[in-house]
């Protein structure tokens, strides 16, 4: 007697592809074959997919007990699945407040609350796009953002500070005015306003928000109405930046908000079932699926399908089960794991799924703390990046679809250096052993570690994150390669809440190595990460995010200058020579982008995925090949 998981692999096997042809097939068909496959399957009939949710419409991989249903009902059924897409990811995100928490949260939510809060200014192929919910990118040339004078105070130091002293200067001041498009309604069919808009302003300044709208709440000296579809953002006068055109604040529903109190507003209902302005409206949410219809009231093309569900399927075995049966048109994996890839590789050669691969902006390095006396010397440093094995890394993660980054700036990004340009460190064990020889660090013993003419032996302690199995494997790949070349790395695994905690061991630079990873935008924004005032400290509270404790004159002046001049040549100019200097010196080994995929059936048309962009982004052009 076969046990159930065999009569679904053999039966998987058998029907793989019938099933793939037939899904979609017209309704004759399908019921022909329902009828004449019922005998052979019935055996599946008590086998359910564990962790499985329930779906609205049969599919012939699971046959419903008693009477055949009439060719009325299947037809029914069938004109469902034809008007509905099914998404499926590992995770759903926990809340759909488009104001998430974190910037791995927001992009968990992502293709979720995109269909519900299209983005003002979308993120795209690193540059921005308006996407219709604002009638054009505000900028210096249309007009719709000027520079005024403003008087601010000085410190002794010659910083702007709010505090009253006999110091008085000019400084320009950013004015933003934002143009709300007239027709966009939320999913009620209440017009959506400015005091909308401004509402979201309020509530941020009301209860602490999350880290992207708190970044935003920092930069913003007031945001008011203008006229029933006007916003206007005046900026603090200490800020000037390239990205000044995203300092508006997303709408949210005043009419259902306005009574709860501001320190709920995350846990309340709406976070869970949010009323939006998007393409669909949610109508049911469960632990393991969120439905949507669509919302009658979109201000864009209505999308071609009434419906669209999103599944959570946490194995990945069986999400790509679903995609193959029929289940599924469409599976997002970020990042995926190379089990995965390989078998979605498999399929795709196979013409079973179409299989789109995109290097993500989750990038991986390794932080070098420059507290540890070893690691200033810059031989040292420049040692372990070439001992470093990055591209196998990289291969043995992603299948050579990824390659490894010569800067902190992504190749995709508007400022990236030429690599002809920086200092690069092609994977080069001798010459590691060579520059290891020339500090001074030598294996006279031949025990294979190195050590310093005082016995100082090359011992270093890499943290990182618990429960990621990718960087688990990058940790055991680079304590390999250090080994190669006479330096010991003992691996530390701690969980994420403690590392990045305000008082963990990241702020307050308790480590030797790290590895984590970083969120790029279309902007690298890299005055946060590499300027001297970042380096968290007593003197500035422990802020800023310059971990490895990199201060280097030139390289400040470079990176203040490419954060805040709005002139595209100088910032180009200044972003250029601060990634000349940062590769020269080597605080941190960048090693390469995280994988992302979306995999669809072989008739869904209209995908463009992105990495920025949530998948979702053009859900309206969504076709299926007919």
């Amino acid at each position: 007697m076969l046990h159930c998981t065999q009569i679904g692999q053999i039966g998987g096997r058998l029907l793989d592809s019938t099933l793939h042809m037939v899904r979609r097939f017209r309704l004759a068909l399908l019921f022909l074959l329902h009828a004449a496959l019922l005998g052979s399957m019935a055996s599946l009939a008590a086998c359910t997919i564990e962790g499985g949710v329930p779906t609205p419409v049969p599919t012939l991989t699971t046959v419903p007990s008693g009477p055949l249903p009439t060719s009325a009902a299947v037809a029914e059924r069938m004109a469902l699945r034809a008007d509905t897409w099914f998404i499926g990811m590992l995770d759903l995100p926990p809340d759909l407040y488009p104001y998430q928490q974190s910037a791995a949260a927001a992009r968990l939510a992502a293709p979720v609350t995109e269909l519900l809060f299209p983005s003002p200014i979308l993120a795209y192929n690193y540059g921005y796009t308006s996407t219709g919910v604002l009638e054009r990118v505000p900028t210096l040339e249309n007009g719709d953002a000027a520079l005024r004078k403003a008087d601010v105070y000085l410190d002794a130091a010659g910083t702007i500070t709010t505090t009253v002293t006999s110091t008085i200067t000019q400084v320009d001041q950013l004015v933003i005015t934002f143009r709300w498009n007239p027709r966009l309604r939320w999913a009620d069919g209440t017009p959506v306003t400015a005091d909308d808009s401004v509402f979201a302003y309020e509530l941020a300044r009301a209860v602490a928000p999350g880290d992207a709208a708190a970044d935003l709440l920092a930069r913003t000296a007031s945001y008011e109405k203008v006229d029933d579809h006007t916003t206007r953002a005046v900026l603090r006068p200490d800020y000037v930046g390239a990205g000044y055109f995203l300092s508006y604040w997303t709408p949210l529903p005043r009419h259902v908000l306005q009574g709860v109190d501001p320190a709920r507003v995350r846990s309340s209902d709406f976070a869970r079932l949010p009323i939006g302005y998007g393409p669909y409206a949610i109508v049911e949410h469960t632990a393991n699926e969120i439905r949507f219809e669509r919302n009658p009231y979109y201000f864009g093309p209505a999308p071609p399908l009434s419906r669209l569900t999103i599944r959570a399927i946490a194995d990945p075995d069986l999400l790509r089960a679903n995609l193959l049966n029929g289940n599924l048109d469409v599976v997002l994996a970020d990042p995926v794991l190379p089990a995965m890839l390989q078998q979605f590789d498999a399929d795709a050669a196979e013409g079973l799924v179409q299989l789109m691969a995109i290097p993500g902006p989750i990038w991986e390095h390794i932080d070098l703390n420059l507290d540890v006396p070893a690691l200033q010397d810059i031989r040292v440093r420049r040692a372990i990046a070439h001992g470093t094995n990055r591209q196998g890394m990289a291969d043995a993660l992603f299948g050579r679809r990824v390659p490894v980054l010569d800067s902190w700036v992504l190749p995709g990004q508007k400022v990236a250096a030429p690599p002809d340009q920086l200092t690069r460190y092609p994977y080069d064990p001798d010459e590691a052993r060579r520059l290891l020889d020339e500090a001074g660090y030598t294996d006279p013993d031949g025990d294979r570690l190195r050590a310093s003419p005082e016995g100082i032996t090359l011992t270093f302690q890499l943290l990182t994150t618990q429960g990621s199995s990718i960087r688990t494997e990058i940790a055991r790949h680079f304590q390999q390669d250090m080994d190669a070349i006479g330096i010991h790395v003992e691996v530390t695994e701690t969980v994420p809440d403690e590392l990045f905690a305000a008082e963990g061991p990241l702020y307050l630079r308790q480590f030797d190595m790290v590895l984590f990873g970083w969120i790029a935008d279309a902007e690298p924004s890299g005055l946060q990460l590499w300027s001297c005032a970042a380096v968290p400290g007593e003197s500035n509270d422990y802020q800023g995010e310059n971990f490895a404790g990199w201060c280097f004159r030139d390289a400040d002046r470079a990176i203040r200058t490419a954060d805040t001049t709005l002139d595209p040549v100088q910032r180009a100019e200044a972003y250029l020579r601060q990634q000349q200097l940062w590769t020269q010196e080597v605080p941190s080994i960048p090693l390469f982008q995280r994988l992302s995929i979306v995999v669809a059936a072989p008739d869904v048309r209209g995908l463009s995925p992105d990495a920025l962009a949530p998948v979702t982004w053009n859900v309206g052009t969504w076709t299926r090949k007919r």
